[in-house]
């Protein structure tokens, strides 16, 4: 039985809410989260590591705001390709490639039952925190009308919105010379991405991206 002063698992998790792909903390401050493409170091030329290394030295040199790099492993769910594989079976009309896809059917499930198959996943969050009010407007806003209020408060969402945008702008421009792609995450990637960090129980599913934010 649970204490009866326990507080419930929302007001560990700073979030107020995710507004058009934008992440609006409890203390008014702003994150946003980009997907990075993934960089195989390892096979490029001498040369090439080095101006990747010089590029992205270039890259933090040129930022005045902090950011964080986030990478999250997870165990690939071979399930819906193994579903997608069950539909082609049906769809056979020779026994030969019946024969030959329920072999390569039973050969993945056996395949990644015994070894253990990672995916990785980059991340990097970029924050931005409004200036706090002054005294006057502190006053004028707490004895305005309600509607005054919500107008107010989304003028400054939408600045705030702005100031961000150009810091993704820096970020993406920055990245891109380093061979690097990013996605911005729209609301539903990021609903999913913070089901999944703080369920990790539950069954992965890859971060889809759409067009809307």
């Amino acid at each position: 039985m649970a204490p009866v002063n326990a507080k419930p698992t929302q007001s560990f998790v700073p979030i107020k809410e995710i507004r058009d792909g934008i992440i609006v903390l409890k203390d008014g401050s702003l994150r946003t989260i980009l997907l990075a493409s993934s960089l195989n170091f390892a096979l490029k030329s001498a040369d090439e590591q080095q101006s990747i290394i010089f590029q992205f030295q270039n890259f933090l040199n040129s930022l005045n705001f902090s950011i964080q790099i986030y990478t999250q492993s997870r165990r690939l769910d071979i399930r819906p390709y193994i579903a997608l594989l069950e539909e082609r079976l049906k769809d056979q009309v020779g026994d030969l490639m019946k024969m030959q896809t329920r072999e390569y059917i039973e050969f993945i499930k056996s395949f990644t039952e015994s070894t253990n198959i990672m995916t990785k996943s980059f991340f990097i969050v970029i924050p931005y925190s409004p200036a706090v009010l002054s005294g006057v407007s502190a006053v004028k806003s707490t004895f305005l009308g309600n509607k005054n209020n919500i107008n107010d408060e989304k003028s400054s969402f939408e600045e705030n919105r702005s100031q961000l945008q150009q810091r993704i702008e820096v970020v993406e421009q920055g990245l891109v010379r380093c061979g690097i792609r990013i996605a911005e995450l729209g609301t539903e990637e990021l609903i999913e991405l913070f089901y999944k960090t703080f369920n990790p129980g539950d069954v992965d599913k890859p971060i889809h991206l759409t067009q809307e934010k």
